[in-house]
C-alpha cells in the first residue's frame, strides 16, 4: 500500500468513501506519488482514471497502465482537460491536499523548515514567482495580509517588522534564513508549530491554494455524475472550512438556504457528517498524517 514516494493518507478510508465500481470513470487530482491512484486502478476494472499534478517530479513517477492518464497540469483546469479527452462527466473525484513527503524531504523544493535550502515552495517550478520573491519584495501590507490570513499568526505584525528589518541587510533566500527570522518570533514551547504556520502561509501564498481550491471544487461539482462522489483530504482550517462549506452548502461561505419545508438546499448529500481523521495505528505509521481530515459528498 505504501511507496518510497509517498505514502497515502487514510488509503482505506478513501478508496471505500469513493464507492468504485468496475468501468468507472474516476478522477485523482493530486496524484503525488500514485498512491491514492494505484488504489483506484485496483478498483475500477476496465474503467479510467485522470490523474493531475504540476510537479514534474510527479510526472517521472507515473504509473505505467493503460488505463491512467496522466495530466501534468494544475486540477484547477480540470474540466478542460477532461473535455480534450472527450469526458463529460465522471464517477468519482478524489484530492489529497498535502505536500507529499517528497517534496518535504528534499532541501531545495523549500517546502519544510527542517532542511536549509533555496527558498522556493512552488508545486511547479515553471511559475514565476517563488517564497524568496515573496519574502524579499512584497509590501508591508500584503505579507501582513498572507501571514495573518494564510498562517493565521497572531503576532504577525512582529514577524513582518522583521522581515523587513533583515531583507534591508541581505535577501532572505533560504529556509535557514527564514526560520532564523521566525524564531526571535515564536513563542516559547510551541517553536515548530509557529514555523509550520510561517511555512504554510509562504506555500499557500505561492501557489494560489485557496483559489486554486475553490475553483477545483466549483469544476468537480459540474463534471461529477448524479450520485458521484466527491472525496478531500485537507490538513488546515482554511481548506477544510472551504470544503466543509461547498460540501454542505453549495457555496464557499457555507450560506445555506432551506425549501418551503425547511430541508437544506444543496448540490450534495453528505456521507461522513462528522469528518474522518486517521487511526491511531496510521498516526503511528505516518506521523505527517496527523492534521489531515477527510470529507466525502455524493452529488444529488
Amino acid at each position: 500500500m505504501s511507496n518510497p514516494y509517498h505514502i497515502p493518507v487514510m488509503p482505506e478510508e478513501s478508496i471505500q468513501g469513493l464507492n468504485l465500481f468496475p468501468g468507472a470513470l474516476v478522477v485523482d487530482a493530486t496524484y503525488g506519488g500514485g498512491g491514492h491512484s494505484r488504489l483506484i486502478l485496483a478498483g475500477i476494472g476496465d474503467g479510467k482514471l485522470f490523474a493531475f499534478d504540476q510537479d514534474e517530479d510527479a510526472a517521472e513517477n507515473v504509473i505505467n497502465d493503460n488505463r491512467l492518464f496522466f495530466i501534468r497540469h494544475n486540477f484547477r483546469y480540470l474540466k478542460n482537460f477532461l473535455r480534450y479527452y472527450n469526458v463529460e462527466q465522471v464517477d468519482a473525484v478524489f484530492a489529497d491536499l498535502g505536500v507529499s513527503s517528497h517534496d518535504f524531504d528534499v532541501a531545495d523544493r523549500g517546502f519544510s523548515f527542517r532542511f536549509d535550502g533555496n527558498l522556493d515552495m512552488r508545486m511547479n517550478r515553471d511559475v514565476l514567482i517563488d517564497a524568496s520573491q515573496v519574502v524579499n519584495s512584497y509590501s508591508e501590507e500584503r505579507l501582513l495580509f498572507i501571514f495573518r490570513m494564510y498562517g493565521e499568526i497572531k503576532n504577525a505584525g512582529r514577524l513582518v517588522n522583521e522581515i523587513l528589518k533583515e531583507r534591508s541587510l541581505a535577501p532572505i533566500d533560504t529556509t535557514n534564513r527564514l526560520k532564523e527570522v521566525a524564531m526571535r518570533c515564536a513563542p516559547g514551547g510551541i517553536e515548530n508549530k509557529y514555523l509550520a504556520q510561517v511555512f504554510q502561509a509562504l506555500r499557500l501564498e505561492v501557489n494560489d491554494e485557496l483559489e486554486t481550491l475553490k475553483e477545483f471544487l466549483a469544476a468537480a461539482l459540474d463534471v461529477l455524475k448524479p450520485g458521484g462522489r466527491l472525496a478531500v483530504i485537507t490538513y488546515h482550517s482554511l481548506e477544510d472550512r472551504l470544503c466543509k462549506n461547498f460540501m454542505k452548502a453549495g457555496n464557499f461561505e457555507g450560506n445555506v438556504e432551506k425549501d418551503f419545508y425547511g430541508n437544506v438546499i444543496s448540490p450534495f448529500r453528505l456521507i461522513n457528517r462528522k469528518v474522518i481523521t486517521p487511526q491511531k495505528d496510521e498516526l503511528k505509521e505516518n506521523v505527517r498524517s496527523r492534521s489531515a481530515k477527510l470529507r466525502i459528498a455524493e452529488k444529488k
